[in-house]
């Protein structure tokens, strides 16, 4: 049995506008989880926690690591073994880029490591799907990549590689507040209308293929969306301002980033730096400090070693 494993996990940004809970893209920020078996008889489990807001992570059995953790070995009708579980941050907390996704498909993957790998990549992605609720963060942090998801016929989900064009290129700007997820889901309606539904899956269609051919008419126009992004800019202070500056320094469009409030631009290679620190202006003249980085697209996924 293996007894150290390490599992390397991407950020997320999830909808990219119109694809509300179904699209979703891992990037180049990571966070790192370390499982060690612990001597029998020792405490369940020790965490140790480093990086930015290490403070802010629960350090006890609620920890959402160590609960995949624990949902892993349930699966295989086996009592968790005693570990202990360093944890390095890279992903902001609470920002829209699917730190929670990390900690399920790191909590997975590192138990299925310890347990000499029984289960394969797909039941590993089922199993974080489940936990998750919902597929468009867990999919591509566990598999790299920007990944479509969609109910299947004869399997729960049917999930798709997107194209993703190399000169295409995603800012991220995440603001030093937090948003919760269940706060961005209250604000959303019940129902929407025909035209609206319509109005989305068009520009979804519209989105994957400006994604593949990085078609600058095609992507200004894809990013609109009304199922989510309308409801939850108010959430988000200074959001219009940010919009305008990433625009005016030459994005394609902006959109918020899973349920923010982490805004993502998505721009050509030489307007990039551009963009950047347009994004960073803004917001500073709002009053909010944000990092701003100019990220690739990860097509690893996660990583155990």
């Amino acid at each position: 049995m293996s007894s150290t494993v390490t599992v390397t996990v991407p950020a997320t940004t999830a909808n990219l506008g119109p694809g509300f809970d179904c699209l979703g893209a891992a990037l180049t920020l990571y966070n790192q989880f370390t499982f060690s078996r612990l001597p029998v008889g020792s405490d369940r489990v020790v965490m140790k926690v480093s990086g930015a807001e290490a403070d802010q992570v629960s350090t006890d059995s609620n920890n959402l690591v160590y609960q995949a953790f624990t949902r892993l070995f349930q699966q295989l009708n086996q009592t968790p073994p005693p570990v202990q579980i360093e944890i390095q941050l890279g992903v902001p907390l609470a920002r829209g880029l699917g730190s929670s996704a990390t900690a399920i498909v790191g909590g997975l993957v590192g138990g299925n490591g310890l347990a000499n790998t029984p289960l394969t990549q797909s039941q590993i992605m089922q199993m974080a799907v489940e936990i998750e609720g919902h597929p468009d963060n867990v999919v591509p942090a566990l598999l790299g990549g920007a990944r479509l998801a969609a109910t299947g016929i004869d399997s729960p989900w049917e999930i798709c590689e997107i194209p993703w064009h190399r000169d295409i290129v995603p800012v991220v700007a995440i603001p030093n507040f937090e948003l919760s997820t269940q706060v961005a889901r209250q604000v959303l309606p019940a129902t929407y209308s025909r035209a609206d539904a319509i109005f989305n899956t068009a520009h979804l269609g519209l989105l994957l293929r400006g994604l593949e051919t990085a078609n600058s008419h095609w992507l200004k126009a894809a990013l609109q969306d009304r199922i989510h992004q309308p409801y939850r800019q108010s959430l988000i202070p200074g959001y219009e301002a940010v919009q305008s500056a990433a625009i005016g320094a030459g994005a394609y469009g902006m959109v918020i980033s899973g349920a923010g409030p982490t805004l993502l631009a998505l721009t050509a290679p030489e307007t990039a730096e551009a963009v950047r620190s347009a994004m960073e202006d803004a917001w500073a003249g709002q009053g909010t400090t944000a990092q701003v980085k100019v990220l690739q697209i990860d097509t690893q996924g996660a990583i155990a070693h």
